[in-house]
């Protein structure tokens, strides 16, 4: 399975170096030198040569790429790597939005509310976005509201705070 990893930013000097939003929680591993990035919706690859973070942000170098021209090149670029399926990050408590997209969510009693449609990435917290009727519910991904992953049975149990339900769709 492709997922995304990164997206390629401006030039950074005049070695070739660009910036990188990440899109990743493991960005070490992701960009090492010598990982092979895939180019969204083809089959063209990128070998990143050197990764360094400078300010906060992320800069790589990619093999072939030895000037701000041809780094100006690679902007806008989505950066995806080849991932198992079944691969899961280290910390139990964390998920792939990948293995959490199409999870039926439900309450502790068992009423079936939808399905995850996709994970949101906010500053402040990430939030569950559910398709059910009569529309779509933002649920934030907290333990608090929502107590139970089940990635294997793709079920979450959610208990959402007074009103969010109400609320919904409206």
């Amino acid at each position: 399975m492709r997922v995304v990893v990164g997206r390629i930013g401006r030039p950074h000097g005049i070695r070739g170096e660009v910036t990188v939003e990440t899109r990743t929680d493991e960005p070490e591993e992701r960009f090492a030198p010598g990982a092979v990035l895939l180019v969204e919706s083809s089959v063209r690859h990128l070998v990143v040569d050197g990764m360094h973070w400078h300010s906060g942000r992320l800069l790589l170098s990619f093999e072939g790429v030895h000037d701000r021209t041809a780094a100006e090149g690679l902007r806008g670029l989505v950066l995806e790597v080849e991932r198992a399926d079944d691969e899961a990050p280290e910390d139990p408590e964390e998920f792939y939005d990948s293995a959490l997209i199409g999870c039926v969510v439900e309450l502790v009693d068992g009423t079936r509310i939808g399905t995850i449609s996709e994970i949101a990435h906010l500053p402040g917290q990430d939030l569950l976005v559910v398709d059910r009727e009569p529309g779509e519910l933002l649920v934030p991904f907290v333990e608090q509201f929502v107590p139970q992953v089940d990635v294997s049975g793709r079920r979450i149990v959610i208990t959402p705070p007074t009103g969010l339900l109400d609320d919904a769709g409206s």
